[in-house]
């Protein structure tokens, strides 16, 4: 004990007490320390706004050899205040500060330590390949990698990631991809050399097929890689695999085009362009066949579903102020609800024939090809539909211009596709 107090002293030195040599001594708050007088009182003068006042207080007696305090007669005001002496006691720092402190500390370490404990035991759930989904590119920096974690807000009445999420991904993917490898001018989907002449990518068609949904909660990894696909146009490709089992969830493959964003027409792909993306071109198939059935003619007329009053909103754009090529899939899918309720999409094809812009105004109409009874639904193991996307009115383009052209294809819904079910559970 002595030496914690020796020590502590030395760390929060004690004013020792002044003696009292009989004059007086000025305290805080105007008081006035004075000298005892002959009858056992203290006289003390308290200044109180400048006038001043005596007052008495009886010093310590003495009964049995004891000493005992008296304090009485003095009562005080709002404007007194009393401070309790400098001792060693009360210039101790505040310990609940050191104390929480060093609880944060050991929470922290506690934490990390039950996070390397739960990697050991569970490295089936460890995301190796983009621990923090930024992205990575493997064989010589050809292919593209990207993780994505479904969130709740991304999956669908279904319990599972809606179309328009995986369209997103793929979408996400590509444009990581050519930022990364320095292929992203200041335009949001140009290179550097199309951004000089005021161009950038367009999607023309696009083929993607579902083998499964991944559901919330999981981890997928997107891979995507290009391709040449003749003089104007390129081809992109994408996989999306489970990451936990290493399943190929879905395939996708696209051909883009280039467009003058002034003119708003296409245009061939420079040289100067091509001398930046050749190098990236991958030797390889489309990991998805092209469909080369021709699209019928499909107006109100022979449509089994219609949607009017598509109207194209600013948050329907993107930076190159047009409509977004997933919005068009939610706008295809509008007119056929009844479909949707009984049957999941297997896949898509689209075929973009023209751009929309704010304020433009669309309709949707829907036809079932297959599976399906004088428009009609009934049982079967798959259905075909058609769609077609076309200006209805507004100030960007002719009415009956038609935007986008689809077919879709759906198998039926089953239980077991449903994964991790409790999750949902009320």
């Amino acid at each position: 004990m002595v030496v914690a107090t020796a020590a502590t002293a030395s760390l929060f030195p004690v004013s020792s007490p002044k003696s009292n040599s009989g004059a007086n001594t000025s305290g805080k708050h105007g008081i006035e320390l004075g000298r005892v007088d002959a009858c056992g009182f203290n006289t003390k003068s308290v200044s109180f706004g400048g006038m001043q006042v005596k007052v008495h207080s009886q010093t310590p007696t003495e009964v049995n050899g004891n000493r005992i305090n008296f304090v009485k007669g003095l009562q005080t005001d709002n404007n007194f205040t009393t401070h309790a002496p400098r001792t060693f006691i009360n210039q101790l720092p505040d310990w609940s500060l050191l104390l929480a402190a060093i609880t944060t500390i050991f929470l922290a370490a506690e934490k990390q330590w039950m996070l390397r404990e739960w990697k050991i035991k569970r490295p089936d759930m460890l995301v190796d390949l983009d621990p923090f989904g930024l992205g990575k590119f493997v064989q010589d920096g050809l292919l593209f990698h990207q993780n994505f974690s479904i969130r709740s807000y991304e999956i669908g009445a279904d319990r599972t990631a809606s179309i328009e999420t995986l369209m997103n991904h793929l979408q996400e993917t590509a444009l990581n991809h050519a930022k990364s490898v320095g292929l992203m001018g200041d335009g949001f989907a140009s290179t550097p050399e199309m951004f000089k002449r005021s161009l950038f990518w367009a999607v023309t068609k696009m083929r993607v097929i579902i083998d499964r949904y991944p559901t919330w909660g999981d981890v997928v990894e997107v891979s995507t890689w290009v391709a040449q696909n003749g003089k104007r146009s390129i081809r992109r490709d994408w996989l999306i695999r489970d990451c936990k089992t290493g399943e190929i969830l879905t395939r996708a493959s696209s051909n883009w085009v280039i467009m003058n964003k002034d003119t708003r027409r296409l245009s061939k792909i420079p040289d100067e362009v091509r001398g930046e993306i050749e190098h990236y071109f991958v030797d390889a198939p489309p990991v998805v066949d092209d469909d080369c059935r021709k699209f019928q003619r499909l107006d109100e007329t022979t449509a089994d579903y219609v949607r009017k009053g598509l109207t194209a909103r600013w948050s329907d754009l993107d930076v190159n102020q047009h409509v977004n090529n997933v919005k068009y899939i939610s706008w295809i899918l509008e007119s056929a609800p009844q479909v949707m309720e009984k049957y999941e999409l297997a896949s898509i094809t689209l075929e973009y024939r023209r751009e929309c812009r704010k304020d433009g105004v669309l309709k949707s109409l829907t036809s079932v090809m297959g599976g399906g009874n004088n428009g009609g639904l009934v049982d079967s193991n798959h259905v075909d539909c058609q769609h077609v996307l076309l200006f209805e009115g507004g100030s960007d383009g002719v009415p009956g211009g038609e935007i986008v052209k689809g077919r879709t294809e759906w198998r039926p819904k089953y239980g077991n596709r449903v994964r991790n079910i409790d999750h949902f559970s009320t």
